[in-house]
């Protein structure tokens, strides 16, 4: 397909969506389909259906980001959003296309959940029927990769990724330019692109949501990174435990391989672009990248010493790029926009926008993009709506195990790379996990150390000691029979898990540990020395035993 006949896709589908004078769009994400977000489709068809419509269209579409109130039905032009929507709501809903809206029903959209937002990865979530190659087209899709392979040298792309300052959305934040650069230069007849999908935080849902409201727009971001490092094979490697996404990112492929946009000669040029989807079985630490490579390789995922470095010696000993899928969701509208257009966005060293999945002790669960720099006041508060019951925030979990927990004295703290490093967390892939008076800080960084514990590959010794070893101390100190010793003996093996584990897994899982002890030492001592626990979720079984 030629940029001229893309064009003229896109010109068929807004000419035909003009004869369309109502659209009811349901969200099918996987939050809303828990809800019966697939019943209440079928009956808003149904409905129209039966009352023989015309020009009216019922789609099911991806996440309209506030999951708390699903199933949601985003009713166009009017622009007005349902919650809680059941089927028996059917009618009313149909009725008020061309009447008033079902007042019972309405979910204002003109409070600081939707206004406070700013959206560039998500900005087609909600809107666009993921499952249709032509909404996406008709929303200015694969006109970035045209314009990248026709308009433009590979170093030419690179060069906008640089000048955006887009940082790697998947954990450690490192340059994204930087990466394409290194890959660009690595010699080998052979490279390949890796879309790690492997999202496994517990709390985290943002590449999974990412996947099954905009496929195409992945897909694409792969598509020109693979022309700027001059791959022709690409691999998305997606969590078995994501049904819904894999469907929609292999109907993806299918479809811009029916017209073009994979494969030979794309878009016109000598440009060569395929891509496979890879499932991986559930592994936490396949989420690290030579992991990765090994399990799609056929083997064991384990990580391996580097170097050398994917970019240099990845799949099957290929140059090999490996971004996340949020990442490759912003290639698009930088290559689109441009790279200082991006990067006005945001902070001096965290430009853009950030996709984060709100859960926990919150009001607004869901699905947010904002840009960096915003305070963590204004996310919970603010966009997430409080603490739910007259509850008090306690702390804020960012990073996933690999993270740390932020207290209340750090809230008019700009959520940002270096920031959130100079308290002891990290930005992760995005995941978001609100802790009010009701949590122990002792308790959460035994679950989280239980699941690094749990999910450790075994491989090197301090990772795969180590964890059950500081594991082991929690749970004494939460039953009640750790001494003051403990918590020297943690903070040892905090210090040598850290420093000597082979990948970021071992690495990272003793933030957790070491920001609840570094904020919340309190809550350990009063485990350790009055045998209570502060917040009464600890059930002190040694408590008897002292009393004797």
């Amino acid at each position: 397909m030629i940029p001229d006949e893309l064009q003229n896709l896109a010109d068929v589908e807004i000419e035909a969506r003009k004869k369309v004078r109502g659209r009811l769009n349901v969200c099918l994400a996987a939050g809303c389909q828990s809800c019966k977000g697939d019943d209440v489709l079928a009956a808003l068809r149904t409905e129209v259906a039966n009352k023989k419509l015309e020009g009216i269209e019922v789609r099911g579409v991806g996440c309209l980001g506030l999951c708390a109130e699903g199933p949601l039905v985003l009713m166009e032009p009017a622009n007005v959003l349902y919650q809680r929507v059941q089927g028996s709501d059917a009618a009313e809903i149909v009725a008020s296309l061309d009447g008033k809206p079902v007042d019972r029903l309405v979910c204002s959209m003109e409070v600081p959940f939707f206004k406070r937002q700013q959206f560039i990865v998500l900005e087609n979530s909600g809107k666009i029927n993921p499952e249709r190659l032509e909404d996406y087209v008709a929303n200015h899709g694969y006109e970035a990769l045209a314009k990248a392979v026709t308009e433009m040298q590979p170093t030419e792309v690179i060069a906008e990724i640089v000048a955006s300052g887009l940082r790697g959305r998947g954990g450690a934040g490192f340059s994204t330019g930087l990466k394409w650069q290194m890959v660009a230069k690595a010699t080998g007849a052979k490279k390949y692109i890796i879309c790690n999908g492997d999202e496994g935080d517990p709390g985290a849902f943002m590449d999974r949501s990412v996947l099954e409201s905009d496929p195409h727009r992945v897909l694409e971001g792969m598509a020109i990174a693979a022309y700027a490092v001059g791959a022709d094979q690409g691999y998305a490697y997606i969590r078995a435990e994501y049904p819904l996404a894999v469907k929609r990112f292999n109907n993806a492929i299918k479809q811009a391989q029916k017209v073009g946009l994979l494969g030979n000669g794309i878009c016109g040029s000598a440009f060569n672009f395929n891509v496979e989807v890879r499932l991986g079985a559930g592994a936490f630490v396949c989420g690290e990248e030579t992991a990765l490579i090994a399990s799609i390789e056929g083997k064991r995922g384990q990580p391996r010493p580097r170097p050398p470095f994917p970019a240099q010696s990845g799949l099957w000993g290929c140059p090999t790029l490996i971004n996340n899928v949020e990442t490759f969701a912003n290639i698009q509208p930088i290559i689109r926009n441009g790279g200082k257009w991006f990067a006005s966005i945001g902070t001096e060293k965290s430009k853009g926008t950030k996709v984060f999945a709100l859960a926990g002790r919150i009001t607004n669960t869901g699905l947010i993009e904002v840009p960096m720099g915003i305070t963590l006041r204004e996310i919970i508060f603010s966009i997430g709506g409080g603490i739910p019951d007259g509850k008090k925030f306690k702390a804020v979990q960012t990073g996933g195990p690999s993270g740390g927990c932020i207290p209340e004295q750090f809230l008019d703290m700009p959520v940002d790379y270096d920031s959130l490093a100079k308290v002891g967390s990290i930005m992760g892939s995005g995941g978001m996990i609100v802790m009010d008076e009701t949590s122990c800080m002792v308790d959460v960084a035994k679950f989280f150390m239980e699941f690094c514990k749990t999910e450790s590959c075994g491989k090197c010794v301090p990772c795969r000691v180590g964890t059950a070893q500081m594991y082991d101390i929690l749970c004494r100190i939460t039953d009640g029979s750790a001494t003051m010793d403990d918590i020297t003996l943690l903070e040892r093996l905090c210090d040598t898990v850290k420093n000597t584990s082979l990948c970021g897994l071992g690495q990272s899982a003793p933030n957790p540990v070491l920001t609840t002890l570094r904020y919340f030492r309190n809550e350990y001592i009063a485990h350790i020395q009055d045998k209570k626990c502060p917040a009464g979720v600890c059930k002190m079984k040694h408590l008897a035993e002292v009393h004797a």
